[in-house]
C-alpha cells in the first residue's frame, strides 16, 4: 500500500500480539509524525531490553540477572510454588500482595492445535525444582480457558502422586459483575468455589 520504509514498518508493527493492520498503520503514523527524539528512546529501549532482559534460571520469569528478584528474595517462602503461564501472570498475582512463595513460569499452555505439548513448556524444570523435597504445595494458576484447564489437569496427574499440596485458583464472578451476564462455566464454578459464612 506504502512505499518500501513505511510498508515495512506496518508489516513489521502488525506482526506484534493485539496489533491489526489498522493499528499497525495508526501506529507507523504516530511515530512518523513524533519527535524524533521520542522515536529514538523507543528504538533504544527496544534494542536494551533484547540486549539485557533474560529468564530466570529458575523460575523462567524475565530478569536483568540470572535469577530475578523474586528467586533471590529471601523472604519468600521456598515451600511453595505458584506455576503459571507467562510472565505477565507472575506481576498480575504480585499486584494483589497476597501471594508470599515463589514461582514458576512455563512459558505457555498445554495447546495440540498449536502443536505445544508438555515437551514444550518447562515442565521437566519444574518437577527438577520439585526433586529435594522443600517444596510441599504447588498452586496452578493457569488461565481458566480450555489451554489452561488442560495444563492444570497434566500437572494435577503428576504433582498430587509425590504427595505435594496441589490446589488450583478458584474462579466465579467478578466484583462488579451480574449473575445474569455470566455464563454457565463460570456460575458453576463459583457455585463449586463457594465459602462459608460465619456469624
Amino acid at each position: 500500500m506504502y512505499e518500501g520504509a513505511v510498508q515495512d514498518l506496518i508489516d513489521e508493527l502488525g506482526r506484534l500480539p493485539g496489533v491489526g493492520p489498522k493499528s499497525a498503520q495508526r501506529i507507523a503514523f504516530h511515530l512518523l509524525a513524533a519527535d524524533p527524539a521520542d522515536v529514538r528512546r523507543l528504538a533504544d529501549a527496544l534494542i536494551e531490553v533484547k540486549a539485557r532482559v533474560r529468564f530466570c534460571e529458575i523460575c523462567g520469569n524475565v530478569a536483568q540477572e540470572e535469577q530475578c528478584r523474586i528467586c533471590r528474595d529471601p523472604r519468600r517462602s521456598p515451600t511453595t510454588i505458584c506455576v503459571v503461564e507467562e510472565p505477565k501472570d507472575v506481576v498480575a498475582i504480585e499486584r494483589t500482595r497476597e501471594f508470599r512463595g515463589k514461582y514458576h513460569v512455563l512459558g505457555g499452555a498445554i495447546n495440540p492445535i498449536a502443536g505445544v505439548g508438555p515437551d514444550d513448556l518447562r515442565i521437566a524444570q519444574l518437577m527438577s525444582r520439585l526433586a529435594d523435597g522443600t517444596v510441599t504445595e504447588v498452586i496452578l494458576a493457569t488461565d481458566p480457558n480450555v489451554e489452561g484447564e488442560a495444563t492444570a489437569t497434566y500437572l494435577a496427574r503428576l504433582l498430587v502422586p509425590m504427595g505435594l499440596t496441589v490446589s488450583r485458583l478458584a474462579s466465579g464472578l467478578p466484583v462488579g459483575g451480574d449473575l445474569e451476564y455470566a455464563d454457565e462455566v463460570t456460575l458453576g464454578r463459583a457455585f463449586e468455589g463457594r465459602r462459608r459464612i460465619s456469624a
